[in-house]
Protein backbone atom coordinates (compact mmCIF):
# COMPACT_ATOMS: atom_id res chain seq x y z
CA UNK A 1 0.00 0.00 0.00
CA UNK A 2 2.79 2.41 0.97
CA UNK A 3 4.62 1.59 -2.28
CA UNK A 4 1.47 2.33 -4.28
CA UNK A 5 1.01 5.66 -2.52
CA UNK A 6 4.62 6.61 -3.17
CA UNK A 7 4.30 5.72 -6.85
CA UNK A 8 1.10 7.73 -7.09
CA UNK A 9 2.73 10.73 -5.42
CA UNK A 10 5.72 10.51 -7.75
CA UNK A 11 3.43 10.35 -10.78
CA UNK A 12 1.44 13.34 -9.54
CA UNK A 13 4.69 15.23 -8.97
CA UNK A 14 5.94 14.44 -12.46
CA UNK A 15 2.62 15.49 -13.97
CA UNK A 16 2.67 18.76 -12.03
CA UNK A 17 6.22 19.45 -13.20
CA UNK A 18 5.28 18.70 -16.78
CA UNK A 19 2.28 21.03 -16.50
CA UNK A 20 4.29 23.89 -15.02
CA UNK A 21 5.01 26.50 -17.69
CA UNK A 22 8.50 26.66 -19.14
CA UNK A 23 8.98 30.42 -19.45
CA UNK A 24 11.97 32.67 -20.02
CA UNK A 25 11.53 36.28 -18.83
CA UNK A 26 14.01 39.10 -19.29
CA UNK A 27 14.39 42.70 -20.46
CA UNK A 28 15.91 44.73 -23.28
CA UNK A 29 17.34 48.15 -22.34
CA UNK A 30 16.59 49.50 -25.82
CA UNK A 31 13.40 49.20 -27.87
CA UNK A 32 13.09 46.99 -30.90
CA UNK A 33 12.68 48.43 -34.42
CA UNK A 34 10.78 45.55 -36.05
CA UNK A 35 11.25 41.97 -37.19
CA UNK A 36 11.90 41.79 -40.94
CA UNK A 37 15.28 40.10 -41.50
CA UNK A 38 15.99 42.22 -44.57
CA UNK A 39 15.41 45.52 -42.77
CA UNK A 40 16.87 45.19 -39.27
CA UNK A 41 20.40 45.35 -37.92
CA UNK A 42 20.09 46.28 -34.24
CA UNK A 43 20.91 43.60 -31.67
CA UNK A 44 17.53 43.57 -29.96
CA UNK A 45 15.30 43.22 -33.01
CA UNK A 46 17.76 40.68 -34.42
CA UNK A 47 17.53 38.56 -31.28
CA UNK A 48 13.77 38.28 -31.66
CA UNK A 49 13.95 37.62 -35.41
CA UNK A 50 16.72 35.02 -35.03
CA UNK A 51 14.39 32.87 -32.95
CA UNK A 52 11.53 33.16 -35.46
CA UNK A 53 13.33 32.85 -38.80
CA UNK A 54 15.90 30.28 -39.89
CA UNK A 55 18.88 30.41 -42.22
CA UNK A 56 20.13 27.19 -43.84
CA UNK A 57 23.06 26.94 -41.40
CA UNK A 58 23.65 27.89 -37.79
CA UNK A 59 26.37 27.83 -35.16
CA UNK A 60 26.57 24.99 -32.64
CA UNK A 61 25.44 26.63 -29.40
CA UNK A 62 28.15 25.07 -27.23
CA UNK A 63 31.09 24.49 -29.60
CA UNK A 64 34.21 26.58 -28.88
CA UNK A 65 35.94 27.39 -31.14
CA UNK A 66 32.74 28.06 -33.00
CA UNK A 67 31.50 25.59 -35.59
CA UNK A 68 28.89 25.83 -38.33
CA UNK A 69 26.31 23.08 -38.69
CA UNK A 70 23.16 22.51 -40.76
CA UNK A 71 19.89 24.08 -39.61
CA UNK A 72 17.27 23.76 -42.36
CA UNK A 73 19.86 22.25 -44.73
CA UNK A 74 20.35 18.50 -44.76
CA UNK A 75 24.13 18.90 -44.63
CA UNK A 76 26.87 21.47 -44.96
CA UNK A 77 27.02 23.03 -48.44
CA UNK A 78 28.93 21.47 -51.28
CA UNK A 79 31.61 24.03 -52.14
CA UNK A 80 33.57 24.28 -55.37
CA UNK A 81 37.37 24.21 -55.13
CA UNK A 82 37.59 27.92 -55.96
CA UNK A 83 34.94 28.93 -53.36
CA UNK A 84 32.58 30.39 -55.97
CA UNK A 85 29.73 27.86 -55.99
CA UNK A 86 27.76 26.73 -52.93
CA UNK A 87 25.04 24.07 -53.21
CA UNK A 88 22.67 23.07 -50.43
CA UNK A 89 19.75 20.70 -50.14
CA UNK A 90 16.95 21.90 -47.86
CA UNK A 91 15.36 19.28 -45.59
CA UNK A 92 11.89 18.25 -46.76
CA UNK A 93 9.08 18.50 -44.21
CA UNK A 94 9.93 21.87 -42.65
CA UNK A 95 6.93 24.21 -42.41
CA UNK A 96 6.33 27.89 -41.81
CA UNK A 97 4.23 28.84 -38.81
CA UNK A 98 0.54 29.04 -39.65
CA UNK A 99 -0.56 32.41 -40.96
CA UNK A 100 -3.47 33.94 -42.84
CA UNK A 101 -1.11 34.46 -45.79
CA UNK A 102 -1.20 30.71 -46.45
CA UNK A 103 -4.99 30.42 -46.68
CA UNK A 104 -5.28 27.82 -43.94
CA UNK A 105 -2.95 25.34 -45.64
CA UNK A 106 0.43 24.06 -44.38
CA UNK A 107 3.26 25.85 -46.15
CA UNK A 108 6.46 23.87 -46.66
CA UNK A 109 9.86 25.54 -46.79
CA UNK A 110 11.50 25.08 -50.20
CA UNK A 111 14.67 26.25 -51.92
CA UNK A 112 12.79 29.01 -53.77
CA UNK A 113 12.07 30.66 -50.41
CA UNK A 114 15.78 31.19 -49.90
CA UNK A 115 16.17 32.56 -53.42
CA UNK A 116 13.40 35.08 -52.72
CA UNK A 117 14.63 35.97 -49.23
CA UNK A 118 18.22 36.65 -50.29
CA UNK A 119 16.95 38.74 -53.21
CA UNK A 120 15.05 40.95 -50.77
CA UNK A 121 18.35 42.29 -49.41
CA UNK A 122 19.03 43.75 -52.87
CA UNK A 123 15.65 45.48 -53.24
CA UNK A 124 16.48 49.23 -53.18
CA UNK A 125 13.09 50.04 -51.67
CA UNK A 126 14.02 48.16 -48.49
CA UNK A 127 17.38 49.93 -47.94
CA UNK A 128 18.61 46.71 -46.38
CA UNK A 129 21.55 47.03 -43.97
CA UNK A 130 22.62 43.62 -45.30
CA UNK A 131 23.03 44.84 -48.86
CA UNK A 132 26.65 46.05 -48.65
CA UNK A 133 27.91 42.74 -47.30
CA UNK A 134 26.03 40.64 -49.83
CA UNK A 135 26.90 43.02 -52.67
CA UNK A 136 30.55 42.40 -51.90
CA UNK A 137 30.02 38.68 -52.45
CA UNK A 138 29.13 39.39 -56.12
CA UNK A 139 26.25 36.94 -56.44
CA UNK A 140 26.07 36.60 -60.22
CA UNK A 141 23.33 38.73 -61.74
CA UNK A 142 22.08 40.32 -58.53
CA UNK A 143 23.78 43.69 -58.92
CA UNK A 144 22.46 44.03 -62.46
CA UNK A 145 18.96 43.18 -61.23
CA UNK A 146 19.19 45.84 -58.54
CA UNK A 147 20.56 48.40 -61.00
CA UNK A 148 17.52 47.99 -63.24
CA UNK A 149 15.22 48.82 -60.32
CA UNK A 150 17.34 51.80 -59.28
CA UNK A 151 17.60 53.30 -62.77
CA UNK A 152 14.01 52.65 -63.82
CA UNK A 153 12.55 53.49 -60.41
CA UNK A 154 10.24 50.54 -60.91
CA UNK A 155 9.55 47.75 -58.40
CA UNK A 156 12.32 45.19 -57.97
CA UNK A 157 11.75 42.21 -60.30
CA UNK A 158 11.72 39.19 -57.98
CA UNK A 159 10.57 36.91 -60.79
CA UNK A 160 13.58 37.50 -63.01
CA UNK A 161 16.00 34.59 -62.76
CA UNK A 162 19.67 35.26 -62.13
CA UNK A 163 22.58 32.90 -62.61
CA UNK A 164 23.92 33.27 -59.11
CA UNK A 165 20.79 32.46 -57.12
CA UNK A 166 18.74 29.48 -58.26
CA UNK A 167 16.44 26.77 -56.97
CA UNK A 168 17.56 23.79 -59.05
CA UNK A 169 14.58 21.78 -57.84
CA UNK A 170 12.12 21.93 -54.94
CA UNK A 171 14.80 21.48 -52.28
CA UNK A 172 18.15 22.30 -53.92
CA UNK A 173 19.62 25.79 -53.66
CA UNK A 174 22.67 26.86 -55.67
CA UNK A 175 24.54 30.13 -55.16
CA UNK A 176 27.23 31.20 -57.63
CA UNK A 177 29.58 34.07 -56.88
CA UNK A 178 31.67 36.27 -59.15
CA UNK A 179 34.64 36.01 -56.81
CA UNK A 180 36.28 33.49 -54.55
CA UNK A 181 34.73 33.74 -51.08
CA UNK A 182 36.29 31.31 -48.59
CA UNK A 183 34.02 32.55 -45.77
CA UNK A 184 30.69 32.62 -47.62
CA UNK A 185 29.29 29.71 -45.60
CA UNK A 186 29.08 32.05 -42.62
CA UNK A 187 26.68 34.21 -44.65
CA UNK A 188 24.35 31.23 -44.76
CA UNK A 189 24.00 31.33 -40.98
CA UNK A 190 22.96 35.01 -40.84
CA UNK A 191 19.55 36.69 -40.73
CA UNK A 192 20.23 38.04 -44.22
CA UNK A 193 19.84 34.43 -45.43
CA UNK A 194 16.80 33.59 -43.28
CA UNK A 195 13.72 32.27 -45.07
CA UNK A 196 10.75 34.63 -45.47
CA UNK A 197 7.69 33.46 -47.41
CA UNK A 198 6.70 35.63 -50.37
CA UNK A 199 3.00 35.24 -49.54
CA UNK A 200 3.63 36.89 -46.18
CA UNK A 201 5.48 39.92 -47.56
CA UNK A 202 2.86 40.41 -50.28
CA UNK A 203 0.01 40.26 -47.78
CA UNK A 204 1.47 42.60 -45.18
CA UNK A 205 3.57 44.82 -47.49
CA UNK A 206 4.44 48.04 -45.61
CA UNK A 207 3.64 46.43 -42.26
CA UNK A 208 5.91 43.41 -42.77
CA UNK A 209 8.13 44.59 -39.89
CA UNK A 210 5.14 43.84 -37.62
CA UNK A 211 4.31 40.38 -38.97
CA UNK A 212 7.21 37.94 -38.64
CA UNK A 213 6.35 34.48 -39.94
CA UNK A 214 9.17 31.96 -40.04
CA UNK A 215 10.03 28.30 -39.68
CA UNK A 216 11.78 28.72 -36.33
CA UNK A 217 10.94 27.34 -32.91
CA UNK A 218 8.97 30.42 -31.79
CA UNK A 219 6.33 32.77 -33.10
CA UNK A 220 5.28 36.26 -32.00
CA UNK A 221 1.98 36.16 -30.07
CA UNK A 222 1.90 39.59 -28.41
CA UNK A 223 3.61 42.88 -29.17
CA UNK A 224 3.24 46.27 -27.54
CA UNK A 225 5.77 48.40 -29.38
CA UNK A 226 8.69 49.57 -27.22
CA UNK A 227 7.07 47.91 -24.20
CA UNK A 228 6.55 44.15 -24.28
CA UNK A 229 6.91 41.14 -26.57
CA UNK A 230 5.67 37.62 -25.95
CA UNK A 231 6.68 34.70 -28.13
CA UNK A 232 5.32 31.18 -27.84
CA UNK A 233 6.40 27.77 -29.03
CA UNK A 234 5.68 27.31 -32.73
CA UNK A 235 3.33 24.29 -32.90
CA UNK A 236 4.42 23.52 -36.46
CA UNK A 237 8.13 23.38 -35.56
CA UNK A 238 9.68 20.13 -36.78
CA UNK A 239 10.78 17.28 -34.55
CA UNK A 240 14.19 18.29 -33.24
CA UNK A 241 16.37 17.16 -30.34
CA UNK A 242 19.23 18.67 -28.34
CA UNK A 243 22.55 17.67 -29.90
CA UNK A 244 25.04 20.46 -29.18
CA UNK A 245 28.72 19.45 -29.07
CA UNK A 246 31.03 21.30 -26.64
CA UNK A 247 34.78 20.89 -26.71
CA UNK A 248 36.15 18.01 -24.67
CA UNK A 249 37.93 20.37 -22.26
CA UNK A 250 34.88 22.62 -21.72
CA UNK A 251 33.64 21.40 -18.35
CA UNK A 252 30.65 23.75 -18.19
CA UNK A 253 29.59 22.93 -21.72
CA UNK A 254 29.99 19.21 -21.15
CA UNK A 255 27.80 19.42 -18.03
CA UNK A 256 25.07 21.21 -20.00
CA UNK A 257 25.26 18.69 -22.84
CA UNK A 258 24.96 15.75 -20.45
CA UNK A 259 21.92 17.30 -18.79
CA UNK A 260 20.06 18.25 -21.96
CA UNK A 261 21.21 15.78 -24.61
CA UNK A 262 18.26 14.22 -26.39
CA UNK A 263 15.63 16.65 -25.07
CA UNK A 264 12.89 17.64 -27.54
CA UNK A 265 13.30 21.22 -28.79
CA UNK A 266 12.26 23.81 -27.95
CA UNK A 267 12.09 23.23 -24.23
CA UNK A 268 10.49 26.60 -23.50
CA UNK A 269 6.77 27.21 -23.94
CA UNK A 270 7.00 30.99 -23.88
CA UNK A 271 9.47 33.88 -23.88
CA UNK A 272 8.46 37.24 -22.38
CA UNK A 273 10.55 40.32 -23.03
CA UNK A 274 10.02 43.75 -21.49
CA UNK A 275 11.60 47.02 -22.59
CA UNK A 276 13.11 48.67 -19.51
CA UNK A 277 15.58 51.44 -20.25
CA UNK A 278 16.46 52.25 -16.63
CA UNK A 279 19.04 50.09 -14.87
CA UNK A 280 17.51 49.95 -11.40
CA UNK A 281 14.16 48.41 -12.39
CA UNK A 282 15.95 45.74 -14.41
CA UNK A 283 18.16 44.81 -11.49
CA UNK A 284 15.38 44.86 -8.87
CA UNK A 285 13.13 42.74 -11.09
CA UNK A 286 15.82 40.06 -11.28
CA UNK A 287 16.34 40.10 -7.51
CA UNK A 288 12.57 39.79 -7.05
CA UNK A 289 12.57 36.71 -9.33
CA UNK A 290 10.49 38.51 -11.96
CA UNK A 291 13.24 37.96 -14.55
CA UNK A 292 15.06 34.70 -15.18
CA UNK A 293 18.18 36.16 -16.79
CA UNK A 294 19.72 39.61 -16.72
CA UNK A 295 22.64 41.39 -18.30
CA UNK A 296 23.84 43.18 -15.19
CA UNK A 297 23.63 46.97 -15.58
CA UNK A 298 26.94 48.71 -14.89
CA UNK A 299 25.51 50.54 -11.87
CA UNK A 300 25.07 47.19 -10.14
CA UNK A 301 28.07 45.29 -11.49
CA UNK A 302 30.08 45.53 -8.27
CA UNK A 303 27.09 44.36 -6.25
CA UNK A 304 26.56 41.37 -8.51
CA UNK A 305 30.19 40.39 -9.00
CA UNK A 306 32.68 42.22 -6.78
CA UNK A 307 36.17 41.75 -8.23
CA UNK A 308 34.57 39.69 -10.99
CA UNK A 309 33.31 36.94 -8.64
CA UNK A 310 29.65 36.22 -7.96
CA UNK A 311 28.49 37.93 -4.76
CA UNK A 312 28.01 35.55 -1.76
CA UNK A 313 24.32 36.40 -1.37
CA UNK A 314 23.70 35.40 -4.98
CA UNK A 315 25.77 32.23 -4.57
CA UNK A 316 23.47 31.23 -1.70
CA UNK A 317 20.44 31.70 -3.93
CA UNK A 318 21.93 29.43 -6.59
CA UNK A 319 22.27 32.21 -9.14
CA UNK A 320 24.64 31.39 -12.02
CA UNK A 321 27.23 33.84 -13.41
CA UNK A 322 28.47 34.01 -16.98
CA UNK A 323 31.26 36.54 -17.52
CA UNK A 324 32.84 37.13 -20.89
CA UNK A 325 34.41 39.64 -23.24
CA UNK A 326 31.77 40.41 -25.84
CA UNK A 327 32.36 40.40 -29.57
CA UNK A 328 31.22 44.00 -29.72
CA UNK A 329 32.41 47.59 -29.91
CA UNK A 330 30.92 50.82 -28.61
CA UNK A 331 31.78 53.71 -30.90
CA UNK A 332 30.84 57.27 -31.77
CA UNK A 333 30.00 58.11 -35.38
CA UNK A 334 30.57 61.50 -36.98
CA UNK A 335 28.36 62.30 -39.96
CA UNK A 336 30.91 62.82 -42.72
CA UNK A 337 28.37 64.88 -44.70
CA UNK A 338 27.57 67.24 -41.84
CA UNK A 339 28.64 70.86 -42.50
CA UNK A 340 30.32 71.17 -39.09
CA UNK A 341 32.07 67.85 -38.30
CA UNK A 342 32.03 66.20 -41.75
CA UNK A 343 34.36 66.45 -44.71
CA UNK A 344 37.87 65.40 -45.69
CA UNK A 345 39.71 68.72 -45.45
CA UNK A 346 42.54 69.03 -42.94
CA UNK A 347 40.56 71.28 -40.57
CA UNK A 348 37.59 68.89 -40.35
CA UNK A 349 39.87 65.90 -39.81
CA UNK A 350 41.64 67.88 -37.08
CA UNK A 351 38.31 68.64 -35.37
CA UNK A 352 37.24 64.99 -35.27
CA UNK A 353 40.64 63.81 -34.09
CA UNK A 354 40.70 66.50 -31.40
CA UNK A 355 37.29 65.38 -30.14
CA UNK A 356 38.55 61.79 -30.05
CA UNK A 357 41.79 62.71 -28.28
CA UNK A 358 39.91 64.83 -25.74
CA UNK A 359 37.62 62.04 -24.57
CA UNK A 360 38.97 59.55 -22.02
CA UNK A 361 37.97 55.96 -22.73
CA UNK A 362 39.75 54.78 -19.59
CA UNK A 363 37.64 57.07 -17.41
CA UNK A 364 34.53 55.69 -19.10
CA UNK A 365 35.72 52.19 -18.21
CA UNK A 366 36.58 53.06 -14.60
CA UNK A 367 33.69 55.30 -13.68
CA UNK A 368 30.75 54.26 -15.83
CA UNK A 369 31.47 50.65 -16.79
CA UNK A 370 32.91 49.68 -13.39
CA UNK A 371 35.99 48.23 -15.12
CA UNK A 372 33.90 45.71 -17.05
CA UNK A 373 35.28 46.70 -20.47
CA UNK A 374 38.60 47.07 -22.26
CA UNK A 375 39.73 49.99 -24.47
CA UNK A 376 39.01 49.59 -28.18
CA UNK A 377 41.74 50.43 -30.66
CA UNK A 378 39.51 50.04 -33.73
CA UNK A 379 36.02 49.04 -34.80
CA UNK A 380 37.07 45.36 -35.00
CA UNK A 381 35.92 43.18 -32.12
CA UNK A 382 37.34 40.27 -30.13
CA UNK A 383 36.89 36.75 -31.53
CA UNK A 384 36.97 37.92 -35.16
CA UNK A 385 39.75 37.57 -37.73
CA UNK A 386 41.55 40.88 -38.07
CA UNK A 387 41.29 41.78 -34.39
CA UNK A 388 44.71 41.95 -32.72
CA UNK A 389 44.85 42.28 -28.94
CA UNK A 390 48.23 44.08 -29.11
CA UNK A 391 47.19 46.53 -31.86
CA UNK A 392 47.46 50.15 -30.63
CA UNK A 393 46.08 53.29 -32.26
CA UNK A 394 45.06 56.84 -31.46
CA UNK A 395 41.48 55.65 -30.97
CA UNK A 396 41.93 55.11 -27.25
CA UNK A 397 44.59 57.75 -26.67
CA UNK A 398 43.60 60.48 -24.20
CA UNK A 399 45.67 63.61 -24.83
CA UNK A 400 43.86 66.92 -24.18
CA UNK A 401 47.02 68.97 -24.79
CA UNK A 402 47.45 67.49 -28.24
CA UNK A 403 43.73 67.96 -28.93
CA UNK A 404 43.95 71.66 -28.06
CA UNK A 405 47.04 72.07 -30.21
CA UNK A 406 45.23 70.53 -33.20
CA UNK A 407 42.28 72.87 -32.72
CA UNK A 408 44.57 75.90 -32.43
CA UNK A 409 46.62 74.90 -35.48
CA UNK A 410 43.57 74.59 -37.73
CA UNK A 411 41.83 77.78 -36.66
CA UNK A 412 39.27 76.59 -34.12
CA UNK A 413 39.84 79.54 -31.77
CA UNK A 414 37.91 81.39 -29.08
CA UNK A 415 37.72 84.71 -30.88
CA UNK A 416 35.23 86.49 -28.62
CA UNK A 417 36.62 85.36 -25.26
CA UNK A 418 33.45 83.59 -24.08
CA UNK A 419 35.32 80.35 -23.37
CA UNK A 420 34.04 78.52 -26.47
CA UNK A 421 35.84 78.00 -29.76
CA UNK A 422 34.48 79.16 -33.11
CA UNK A 423 34.93 77.57 -36.52
CA UNK A 424 37.92 78.62 -38.67
CA UNK A 425 35.65 81.01 -40.62
CA UNK A 426 34.45 82.63 -37.39
CA UNK A 427 31.01 81.01 -37.35
CA UNK A 428 29.73 79.56 -34.06
CA UNK A 429 30.82 76.01 -33.32
CA UNK A 430 28.12 73.86 -31.73
CA UNK A 431 28.42 70.07 -31.55
CA UNK A 432 25.05 68.31 -31.60
CA UNK A 433 25.25 64.98 -29.81
CA UNK A 434 22.30 62.61 -30.13
CA UNK A 435 21.43 60.57 -27.08
CA UNK A 436 18.69 58.53 -25.41
CA UNK A 437 16.41 59.72 -22.57
CA UNK A 438 17.56 57.38 -19.80
CA UNK A 439 19.74 57.67 -16.71
CA UNK A 440 22.60 55.61 -18.15
CA UNK A 441 22.83 57.88 -21.19
CA UNK A 442 22.82 60.93 -18.93
CA UNK A 443 25.93 59.64 -17.17
CA UNK A 444 27.76 59.28 -20.46
CA UNK A 445 26.54 62.72 -21.51
CA UNK A 446 28.05 64.24 -18.39
CA UNK A 447 31.41 62.66 -19.19
CA UNK A 448 31.28 64.06 -22.73
CA UNK A 449 30.37 67.52 -21.42
CA UNK A 450 33.24 67.44 -18.95
CA UNK A 451 35.88 66.57 -21.54
CA UNK A 452 34.61 68.82 -24.32
CA UNK A 453 34.46 71.77 -21.93
CA UNK A 454 38.18 71.33 -21.28
CA UNK A 455 38.75 71.68 -25.03
CA UNK A 456 36.46 74.71 -25.29
CA UNK A 457 33.93 72.85 -27.45
CA UNK A 458 30.26 73.58 -26.84
CA UNK A 459 28.08 70.47 -26.78
CA UNK A 460 24.29 70.23 -27.14
CA UNK A 461 22.32 67.02 -26.62
CA UNK A 462 19.38 65.93 -28.77
CA UNK A 463 17.21 63.24 -27.18
CA UNK A 464 15.20 60.58 -29.00
CA UNK A 465 14.56 56.87 -28.76
CA UNK A 466 17.11 54.51 -30.30
CA UNK A 467 14.87 53.39 -33.21
CA UNK A 468 14.17 57.04 -34.09
CA UNK A 469 17.86 57.83 -34.04
CA UNK A 470 18.70 54.87 -36.25
CA UNK A 471 16.27 56.14 -38.89
CA UNK A 472 17.82 59.61 -38.67
CA UNK A 473 21.35 58.24 -38.88
CA UNK A 474 20.56 56.22 -42.01
CA UNK A 475 19.09 59.37 -43.55
CA UNK A 476 22.25 61.37 -42.71
CA UNK A 477 20.39 63.65 -40.28
CA UNK A 478 22.54 63.12 -37.17
CA UNK A 479 25.79 64.95 -36.42
CA UNK A 480 27.29 62.78 -33.65
CA UNK A 481 25.90 59.58 -32.14
CA UNK A 482 27.25 56.80 -29.91
CA UNK A 483 26.08 53.23 -30.41
CA UNK A 484 27.28 49.64 -30.24
CA UNK A 485 27.81 46.94 -32.84
CA UNK A 486 27.97 43.21 -32.17
CA UNK A 487 29.55 40.79 -34.61
CA UNK A 488 27.37 38.01 -35.97
CA UNK A 489 30.18 35.91 -37.43
CA UNK A 490 33.90 35.36 -36.76
CA UNK A 491 35.19 37.67 -39.48
CA UNK A 492 36.01 41.38 -39.76
CA UNK A 493 34.24 42.00 -43.05
CA UNK A 494 30.84 43.19 -41.78
CA UNK A 495 32.54 45.50 -39.28
CA UNK A 496 34.83 46.98 -41.91
CA UNK A 497 31.78 47.55 -44.12
CA UNK A 498 30.56 50.06 -41.51
CA UNK A 499 32.88 52.53 -43.28
CA UNK A 500 32.56 51.14 -46.80
CA UNK A 501 31.35 53.74 -49.31
CA UNK A 502 28.71 51.65 -51.14
CA UNK A 503 26.98 50.85 -47.82
CA UNK A 504 26.45 54.55 -47.01
CA UNK A 505 23.03 55.04 -45.49
CA UNK A 506 22.77 51.35 -44.58
CA UNK A 507 25.40 49.94 -42.21
CA UNK A 508 27.74 52.86 -42.96
CA UNK A 509 26.10 55.35 -40.59
CA UNK A 510 29.08 57.74 -40.69
CA UNK A 511 28.58 58.04 -44.46
CA UNK A 512 32.35 57.71 -44.87
CA UNK A 513 33.36 57.54 -48.54
CA UNK A 514 37.07 57.10 -49.21
CA UNK A 515 38.08 55.20 -52.39
CA UNK A 516 41.44 54.16 -50.91
CA UNK A 517 39.66 52.53 -47.97
CA UNK A 518 37.09 50.85 -50.24
CA UNK A 519 39.84 49.34 -52.40
CA UNK A 520 41.52 47.81 -49.37
CA UNK A 521 38.27 46.23 -48.22
CA UNK A 522 37.60 44.82 -51.67
CA UNK A 523 41.07 43.29 -51.78
CA UNK A 524 40.46 41.46 -48.49
CA UNK A 525 37.35 39.70 -49.74
CA UNK A 526 38.89 36.98 -51.89
CA UNK A 527 41.93 36.35 -49.72
CA UNK A 528 42.04 33.44 -47.28
CA UNK A 529 42.73 34.29 -43.67
CA UNK A 530 46.44 34.84 -43.22
CA UNK A 531 49.20 37.46 -43.04
CA UNK A 532 48.40 39.08 -46.40
CA UNK A 533 44.77 39.64 -45.50
CA UNK A 534 45.70 40.81 -42.00
CA UNK A 535 48.07 43.41 -43.47
CA UNK A 536 45.30 44.88 -45.66
CA UNK A 537 42.88 45.00 -42.75
CA UNK A 538 45.47 46.73 -40.56
CA UNK A 539 46.08 49.35 -43.25
CA UNK A 540 42.34 49.96 -43.53
CA UNK A 541 42.14 50.48 -39.77
CA UNK A 542 44.96 53.00 -39.94
CA UNK A 543 42.99 54.99 -42.53
CA UNK A 544 39.99 55.02 -40.19
CA UNK A 545 42.20 56.29 -37.39
CA UNK A 546 43.66 59.01 -39.62
CA UNK A 547 40.29 60.29 -40.92
CA UNK A 548 38.33 59.48 -37.73
CA UNK A 549 34.81 58.99 -39.12
CA UNK A 550 34.24 56.92 -35.99
CA UNK A 551 35.87 56.90 -32.59
CA UNK A 552 36.02 53.45 -31.03
CA UNK A 553 35.50 53.42 -27.26
CA UNK A 554 35.38 50.00 -25.63
CA UNK A 555 34.74 46.29 -25.96
CA UNK A 556 32.33 45.39 -23.18
CA UNK A 557 32.69 42.62 -20.64
CA UNK A 558 29.19 41.42 -20.01
CA UNK A 559 28.04 39.92 -16.75
CA UNK A 560 25.02 37.73 -17.27
CA UNK A 561 23.15 36.20 -14.36
CA UNK A 562 20.61 33.40 -14.58
CA UNK A 563 18.30 32.05 -11.92
CA UNK A 564 18.88 28.55 -10.53
CA UNK A 565 15.88 27.20 -12.46
CA UNK A 566 17.40 28.18 -15.82
CA UNK A 567 19.20 25.33 -17.58
CA UNK A 568 21.63 25.43 -20.48
CA UNK A 569 22.30 29.18 -20.64
CA UNK A 570 25.77 29.61 -22.18
CA UNK A 571 25.85 32.81 -24.32
CA UNK A 572 27.40 32.34 -27.76
CA UNK A 573 30.00 34.83 -29.08
CA UNK A 574 27.96 35.54 -32.23
CA UNK A 575 24.64 33.76 -32.43
CA UNK A 576 21.53 34.87 -30.57
CA UNK A 577 19.05 32.22 -31.75
CA UNK A 578 19.54 30.38 -28.47
CA UNK A 579 16.08 30.13 -26.95
CA UNK A 580 15.43 26.61 -28.19
CA UNK A 581 18.56 25.37 -26.38
CA UNK A 582 17.68 26.52 -22.86
CA UNK A 583 14.99 25.66 -20.34
CA UNK A 584 13.42 27.66 -17.53
CA UNK A 585 10.71 26.70 -15.06
CA UNK A 586 10.17 29.63 -12.71
CA UNK A 587 8.69 28.27 -9.47
CA UNK A 588 6.64 31.43 -9.02
CA UNK A 589 4.46 30.93 -12.11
Amino acid sequence: MLRALLLCAAAMGAAAEAAAPHVLRYAFPIAETGFDPAQISDDYSSEIASNIFEAPLRYDYLARPIRLKPQTAEAMPEVSADFTTFTLRIKPGIYFADDAAFGGKPRELVAADYVYSIKRNFDPQLNSPNYANLQGEKILGMEALRSVAVKSRKPFDYDREVEGLQALDRYTLRIKLGRSSPRFADRLAQLSAAAVAREVTELYRDTIMEHPVGTGAFRLSEWRRSSRMVLVRNPTFRESYYDEQPAADDAAGQAIARQLQGRRLPMLDRVEISIISEAQPQWLAFLANDFDVVSVPYDFANLAAPLGQLAPNLVKRGVQLNKGLRSDVVFTVFNMEDPVVGGYSADRIALRRAIALGYDNQEEIRQLRKRFAIPAQSILVPNTFGYLSDFKTEMSEFNPARAKALLDMYGYLDRDGDGWREQPDGKPLLLQFHTQPDSSSRQFNELWLKHMKVLGLRLEFKQATWPEQLKMARAGKLMIWTLGQTATDPDAEALLKMAYGPSKGEDNLSRFNLPAYDRLIEQTLALPDGPARQALITEALRLLTAYMPMKAHVHRIRLRLSQPWVTGYQPHPFSNNYWRFIDSQPPYL
